[in-house]
């Protein structure tokens, strides 16, 4: 992260805080360790975030996968309208499908099917030469912001209205029965429209008073 100039990061479900074998190999980064923000949840860690994009090589319906560098060049095209999460995995186990399903779309390094996992410091690595590419290529000027000068919805607010729109549904009788996959692809519909907090927040409203009796 230091060497392609990223600083902001966060760590959920942290099972140590053991940083010295860290320190040992982290030569003139060691501020970078100092200050990542420990959460508890995947949600927590994203909540202010616009757009999410879950680092694994599963296809899921309603999201997009990316290459690297796709995500380098939309990183930079979105920062007008707020900030962008990539997320890595356990580096055993990679990603469970409930936080694959959090993320908004998916991206996965094209390595040799042989061997398809890489260590979680040179999966970082790419995505951060990719960011640091985009940027130098783009003249590192910042994105300018949104023509409306509206920002984008951030995870939590869309997380607000996924709840409303599930208790709106359920109220109508629509979700009768097990849920399945109605509000996450009714939702990845939203998500592809990069409503903005104020779009977001007239969804929010909407939705409520449609739950009313």
């Amino acid at each position: 992260m230091r060497n392609f100039g990223l600083d902001d990061w966060a760590i959920a479900a942290l099972g140590t805080h053991d940083f010295a074998a860290a320190r040992r190999v982290a030569v003139h980064a060691e501020e970078l360790l100092d200050r990542p923000r420990v959460v508890a949840t995947l949600d927590d860690a994203i909540a202010d975030c616009a757009w999410v994009v879950a680092t694994s090589s599963r296809r899921v319906r309603g999201k997009r996968r990316l290459a690297p560098d796709e995500v380098a060049r939309e990183a930079l095209a979105r920062a007008g309208e707020g900030t962008t999460a990539i997320v890595f995995g356990d580096e055993r186990s990679g990603l469970t499908t409930a936080e694959v399903d959090r993320c908004h779309d998916l991206s996965s390094i094209p390595s040799a099917s042989e061997q398809p996992s890489l260590n979680l410091a040179q999966a970082v690595l790419v995505y951060a030469w990719e960011l640091r590419r985009a940027e130098l290529e783009a003249g590192g000027a910042p994105a300018p912001p949104r023509a409306d000068g509206a920002t984008g919805a951030t995870d939590a607010e869309l997380a607000r209205v996924e709840e409303a729109l599930r208790s709106a549904l359920r109220a109508a009788g629509f979700l009768a029965g097990p849920e399945r996959h109605a509000v996450r692809d009714l939702l990845a519909s939203l998500r592809r429209a990069r409503l903005s907090r104020r779009e977001a927040r007239l969804w929010l409203a909407a939705l409520k008073t449609l739950g009313r009796p």
